[in-house]
């Protein structure tokens, strides 16, 4: 059994609309012929067409059964079933290509990791396992994801997944009856988000952009240690509990080599400055906080840090006399507060979207039992909250115009 940290909207049920979603015909032809270059069939590439215009069309549960219902009855359910479930067509081509195409209409400020607890009534789904969540204050048999999502202030969507797999999922029965592939081994999601992060912003083809994570709960040094090594920016949200050794001159000898994060920003409170704090809802009131960046180095040997000596601690806090709630370990040092600060919101930009955009579009609603139908239902779902974005960003564009 494992704890694991997720809003109780997304750990227990949901208090979304799930009728039909915007969009525009033009708009999903587009991303269409962008992503789907990988699939060599016509067919196919209808198929996939057929699937995001029932994910975007249906009204409720987005399952097999209610799209083909939608799009022509159970020859149609057959054959998307088999498209999704039973095709061999390689999810990872055509994830890349909705990046790339994404990247190209909006510009990502970072790229966003989001845990996603999907609840299960029983346990066959692949992946599944007995999990705590600890906002619920409940047990749940669920399977454990996370999501990659290019994210600006304004908008955001998923474009890249890992499926948290438990070893008793890679035994050679279970893996068999869920079409595991041999080559996927155990990892704990903190590792499987460095890994589905460092394939989108370094093996993608993408512009760099920084990588925005909550690493609480993760390995902070290995995640570290990782993202450094592959010269990928990073703004890593950290306990305040997390061990860092002072390494900035200001402090001098009132502070020890290594302290605790919250003690560091504590000592940090007369170097607070005004930030804004934007919120990505439309109702929320402009307001300020305050926020610092100090000098800090990873607790333990250096040597295990490639570049060791050039991180920053950032806090954000309310008030400057009630000081940070939020600590923030990164290696974007010269840049400025106020920014690494606009970066961190961006989390919240995604929580938005995510019930707004990609629980509504079905991203936890793949009811069947293999790996790789989980992949691929899990990437046309990610398409279909794009051409829905984009869509509704394509009409304000035209009414402005007009």
């Amino acid at each position: 059994m494992r704890h694991v940290q997720e809003t109780p909207t997304t750990a227990g049920g949901r208090c979304h609309p799930s009728g039909p979603a915007p969009w525009d015909e033009r708009v999903l032809e587009e991303v269409g012929a962008a992503i789907f270059t990988s699939l060599r069939r016509s067919d196919q590439r209808k198929r996939g067409a057929d699937y995001l215009r029932g994910l975007l069309a249906v009204d409720g549960r987005r399952s097999i059964r209610n799209l083909a219902s939608l799009l022509g009855g159970s020859a149609t359910e057959q054959s998307l079933h088999h498209f999704v479930c039973d095709s061999t067509w390689d999810w990872s081509p055509v994830r890349r290509a909705l990046a790339r195409h994404l990247a190209e209409r909006m510009t990502p400020s970072a790229w966003v990791v989001r845990p996603m607890v999907i609840p299960k009534a029983g346990e066959n789904s692949v992946g599944v396992e007995r999990l705590y969540v600890s906002e619920a204050g409940q047990l749940v048999n669920a399977q454990h994801a996370c999501g990659v999502w290019a994210a600006t202030e304004d908008m955001s969507a998923p474009v890249n997944w890992r499926l948290h797999l438990a070893a008793s999922w890679l035994d050679d029965e279970r893996r068999r009856q869920a079409s595991i592939p041999g080559d996927v081994g155990e990892s704990s999601l903190g590792e499987s988000a460095v890994e589905a992060v460092l394939e989108t912003a370094r093996d993608w083809g993408v512009a760099l952009r920084p990588v925005v994570l909550d690493a609480r709960g993760m390995d902070v040094s290995t995640t570290v240690r990782r993202l450094r090594r592959a010269c990928v920016p990073f703004l890593a949200r950290v306990t305040g509990s997390e061990p860092l050794t002072s390494a900035d001159p200001a402090f001098g000898a009132r502070v020890p080599q290594t302290w605790e994060a919250a003690r560091l920003m504590a000592a940090a409170r007369d170097r607070m400055r005004l930030v804004p704090l934007r919120g990505p809802e439309a109702s929320a009131e402009p307001r300020m906080g305050v926020a610092a960046l100090v000098r800090v180095r990873p607790a333990g040997p250096v040597r295990r840090f490639p570049g060791a000596g050039g991180l920053g601690l950032l806090g954000v806090g309310e008030t400057r006399r009630q000081g940070p709630d939020e600590w923030w370990l990164t290696d974007m040092t010269s840049t400025q507060p106020h920014v690494l600060v606009r970066l961190s919101r961006l989390t919240r930009r995604v929580e938005l979207d995510f019930h707004a955009g990609a629980d509504r579009l079905g991203i936890r609603d793949f009811t069947g039992r293999s790996y790789g139908g989980w992949h691929r239902h899990a990437t046309l779902s990610s398409a279909a909250h794009v051409v829905s974005m984009l869509s509704v960003v394509g009409r304000g564009a035209l009414a402005e115009a007009c």
